[in-house]
């Protein structure tokens, strides 16, 4: 076992005991060996949360990495159904407030230094400066509201400017059958296409490298009218139906595909790549 590995799984077993209950779903060790990160990387993080990720790699990236975590533009959010006014001044401030909150999980100077932007806001000094982008479970919504705003477009526009020449993009997304229409796999319920993925990423300037399976879950098969968050942990549409959520339960989370791109080097790609992306 090399010092990485050694250092990530020690990393994995200080987790809260709650975060840890996912591992046999999320993979941690297996994603981010698969991606490549290593300490001392600069990686942005699409969408971090309430820190699932982040917090494995904050300490692992080190004091002389960087995670900039990356929220979606403030124009998108009016698109969602539950949000309300409220929900929009605080959300103005979240590249603010997200690296006070993230600052609080660890001892002061222990860890990587985070930042925090909208993909309408990133840095122009940001740009060729990030080893890796990660989209985990994060490119769906996006996807959803791409004829309102042209929001993953600009993603992944944005992903490419940031990123070093052959810099790492990595993906783990809800995985939707490859024979569903894509107006059902547009991204609303949760889940895309992994051939229509391969096919908007690489349109932006990217290279598919490799595909891993270890996050595949062959029992999630979604019916017409289903949701990916009727599964685990959400349980969505099962919460006063005992024998329908223990169903799901034994389903588990969700069949999701993961994929490693890395950005083309300028030599192999001299002009801007457009995106233009219909699910």
């Amino acid at each position: 076992m090399n010092m990485y590995k050694e250092s990530l799984n020690a990393l994995l077993e200080q987790q809260s005991d709650k975060n840890k209950s996912r591992y046999p779903y999320r993979n941690p060790a297996k994603t981010i060996e698969f991606f490549g990160l290593k300490p001392g990387m600069t990686i942005v993080e699409t969408l971090p949360s309430g820190g699932w990720y982040s917090k494995i790699l904050l300490p692992y990236l080190g004091k002389e990495g960087k995670l900039i975590g990356v929220d979606y533009s403030l124009s998108m959010w009016p698109n969602f159904d539950f949000v309300d006014n409220a929900f929009l001044e605080e959300r103005k401030n979240w590249s603010i407030n997200w690296p006070k909150e993230a600052a609080a999980w660890y001892p002061e100077g222990e860890t990587a230094p985070v930042s925090a932007y909208t993909f309408s806001t990133l840095s122009s000094e940001l740009s060729e400066t990030a080893d890796a982008v990660l989209f985990i479970r994060a490119l769906h919504n996006l996807s959803r509201f791409e004829n309102k705003g042209q929001y993953l477009s600009k993603a992944l526009k944005e992903s490419h400017r940031v990123l070093k020449s052959g810099g790492i993009l990595g993906v783990v997304q809800h995985s939707a059958p490859e024979d569903k229409s894509d107006t059902w796999a547009d991204g609303s319920r949760g889940y895309l296409k992994k051939s229509s993925v391969i096919k908007m990423v690489e349109s932006a300037g990217f290279k598919l490298s490799s595909e891993g399976k270890f996050n595949e879950n062959e029992m999630d098969l979604p019916g017409d009218d289903d949701i990916v968050w009727r599964l685990p942990p959400t349980l969505h549409t099962s919460k006063d139906n005992e024998a329908l959520k223990t169903s799901f339960l034994e389903i588990g989370e969700s069949n999701r595909m993961t994929l490693l791109f890395h950005k083309l080097l300028t030599r192999q790609c001299k002009k801007p790549v457009p995106v233009s992306w219909s699910p």
